[in-house]
């Protein structure tokens, strides 16, 4: 049905190739392309499939991009590589016409914030070239905007309230390690949280609301407010919202390693000169902590990521969870990859099925809510990452 090309080969990427090979019902061409080819060339050898083709490409070269895309000519292009290059993916997409889908919202190199503006200022551009950019199409972004979508589109009338709930219960046996790029994680956990409440942004200190939330199959585990860019479409899409909040848990070992990298200055992102070379302290530190790609193997445990949400429907309140507990050794086991890459790397899969079934195709920039969820939870029950409800209940926010 359709060519795609995946570009980026850590651990989100190596799960959604896994996926896309398995549906080749509907991925009828692949391609995988990152700065280095040995690793897609790795994906492959893991996958089985030397059908699926490889390339070089430096990902912040639009020059590099259109070339690779007018050779391979790709009908969709799945970009698990680094935020910072969302921009340039998509002006190539742009210049070569060819349709784009993401994780992950662009943030700039040289300050740690991220905010949809950037990709949305592209929608006009998409229209009028008649192509599609999905965004966010991980699990948070991603999967939550659909879940959210699909209680708006099925038990409420108005959503007022809405918790997005993530919890790691998973233990890699080492003693500091992120479970994606670990120069990503750290910049998102390290600045101001922030929520939505009664039309404006409220920001807080840096993890500095935190209560216990109890997760299915888990129990309690201490949750910490973020700001995560889900909060930012989802309120702008669905203008009932009162207040949306995005939690994580956080063990205190991961804290206390946390907050000695932020104090000796190693979660800097700014160049400072050693030896005579500019280096970037977080870049350095990434190099010498576990590679989230090797943390699979001896992973145990579970994720449990969903939305509480509360609301009117028929005149009355009710409440809804809608969540996904994923296991880190069963992902392992199908793709070699933890549950966190595994949680992420499926829906990017699912929204380019999607594109490609003619289920999510409208030109503009677009993030996942603003489509139809239904046949995208039924992609989810079907490609590993079940989902579960609960009406009614207290949820504890």
């Amino acid at each position: 049905m359709g060519k795609v090309l995946l570009i980026g080969a850590g651990g989100v990427g190596t799960v959604a190739a896994f996926k896309v090979a398995q549906n080749s019902d509907v991925f009828t061409d692949i391609m995988i392309a990152s700065r280095t080819k040995a690793k897609c060339d790795a994906i492959v050898k893991a996958i089985g499939n030397p059908n699926i083709k490889t390339a070089a490409v430096d990902a912040d070269s639009v020059e590099e991009l259109v070339a690779l895309f007018n050779s391979f000519k790709p009908e969709i292009v799945i970009n698990v590589a680094l935020p910072y290059q969302d921009l340039t993916i998509m002006e190539a997409c742009l210049q070569c016409g060819v349709n784009y889908l993401d994780t992950a919202n662009y943030e700039p190199k040289d300050v740690a914030h991220f905010e949809y503006s950037w990709q949305w200022a592209y929608h006009e551009r998409f229209k009028e070239a008649g192509l599609t950019a999905i965004l966010g199409c991980g699990f948070d972004p991603g999967v939550s905007g659909v879940y959210t979508a699909y209680a708006a589109k099925h038990y409420f009338d108005e959503i007022h309230y809405l918790d997005i709930v993530d919890c790691n219960a998973g233990n890699h046996h080492k003693a500091f390690a992120t479970n994606f790029n670990p120069e990503i994680n750290i910049r998102e956990i390290t600045q101001n949280g922030r929520y939505y409440e009664n039309g404006r942004w409220i920001e807080t200190g840096p993890l500095e609301i935190h209560q216990p939330i109890t997760y299915p199959n888990v129990g309690p585990r201490e949750s910490y407010l973020l700001f995560h860019e889900e909060l930012e479409s989802l309120t702008k899409n669905f203008p009932t919202i009162k207040r949306a909040r995005f939690w994580m848990t956080f063990g205190q070992e991961y804290l206390t390693h946390l907050r000695v990298i932020q104090n000796i200055g190693m979660a800097r992102i700014d160049e400072i000169d050693y030896n005579g070379m500019k280096i970037v302290p977080l870049q350095f530190l990434k190099a010498v902590l576990p590679n989230p790609q090797d943390l699979g193997e001896n992973y145990e445990g579970e994720t449990s990521i969903g939305c509480r949400i509360r609301g009117i429907k028929d005149g009355k309140e009710r409440t809804y969870y809608v969540y996904n507990n994923c296991s880190h050794q069963e992902a392992y086991k199908e793709t070699g990859m933890q549950g966190v890459s595994y949680t992420t790397g499926v829906p990017a899969m699912i929204g380019a099925m999607m594109f490609l079934k003619g289920l999510w195709r409208k030109p503009g920039v677009w993030n996942v809510e603003q489509f139809d969820p239904d046949p995208f939870m039924e992609q989810l029950n079907k490609q590993g990452l079940p989902w579960h409800e609960e009406f009614d209940k207290d949820l504890e926010l």
